[in-house]
């Protein structure tokens, strides 16, 4: 039986030598060419970030979401998702924050709220096709191995997009850009290409608690810890019973999702 022998540094699994800090380039400008605001590369290997997200089930603040406990520290495993991967590459795209005044529909009884995220096309499809893109001008460029993922595969969406520069995780648990606020979606290629990897960006939260203050329910039970089961957007979106009824007045004009934590 033949062994495959893994490729050199630097090297494509063909064996193809790359430019890596080229290719990256060239990666960023065809994400701007396709709507992405910001495109980062990293490693895979979150490990760390696993006794948080085991400490966060354990704490039942998943609610019923039991998709999540049964996925457990997959999610901090992204290579299981594509054996052979060693890169991470993590995109944002703002989506549509001022299609309606968010705080004038929150004061208004005879207007109902709904996310700003949900206002638009359906971003699952819009994301994957343009990361469907993407993956496949780095095809025509070298050979590689490669999934494509916004929101549908048990991974660390925020962790890997701060840790590849993309902004930081704010207090509300949500990535954070200084100039966007967190009013965007998240989307990964996986790839078994050697890139260059990015640095993280500096947090810039400091001492505030904007968010946390604002949160109707106190879901955001302390800095970067939400209990979904309090979480509006879980309870209007999420959770398949009826809403408990201490939290119903809380709700005010909000019917699907919230954004009280991002205003």
């Amino acid at each position: 039986m033949e062994t495959k022998l893994p490729a050199p540094d630097g090297a494509a699994a063909d064996g193809t030598i790359l430019d890596g800090a080229a290719l990256v380039a060239r990666i960023r400008q065809w994400g701007r060419e396709l709507g992405f605001d910001a495109v980062g590369v990293g490693g895979v290997d979150l490990t760390d970030a696993e006794p948080g997200l085991a400490a966060w089930l354990e704490a039942g603040f998943h609610g019923d979401m039991d998709y999540m406990a049964r996925h457990g520290m997959k999610r901090a495993r992204a290579a299981e998702l594509l054996p052979g991967s060693i890169r991470v590459i993590s995109v944002r795209i703002g989506y549509w924050p001022d299609a309606a005044p968010a705080l004038q529909v929150l004061a208004d009884g005879e207007r109902a709220y709904v996310s700003r995220y949900a206002l638009g096309r359906d971003y699952h499809k819009l994301v994957r096709n343009r990361l469907q893109k993407l993956a496949d001008r780095i095809s025509a460029e070298v050979a590689h191995q490669y999934r494509v993922f916004t929101d549908s595969a048990p991974i660390l969406e925020v962790e890997h997009a701060s840790r590849k520069g993309l902004g930081w995780r704010g207090k509300h648990t949500l990535l954070l850009d200084r100039a966007a606020g967190s009013w965007f979606f998240l989307g990964e290629i996986l790839t078994d290409l050697p890139l260059p990897v990015d640095a993280p960006v500096e947090s810039h939260c400091g001492r505030c608690t904007a968010c946390i203050d604002a949160c109707p329910t106190g879901a955001i039970v302390a800095p970067y810890q939400v209990d979904a089961r309090r979480c509006i957007s879980y309870l209007t979106i999420e959770l398949h019973g009826a809403i408990p009824e201490e939290l119903r007045p809380l709700l005010g004009n909000r019917i699907y999702g919230c954004d009280d934590c991002q205003l």
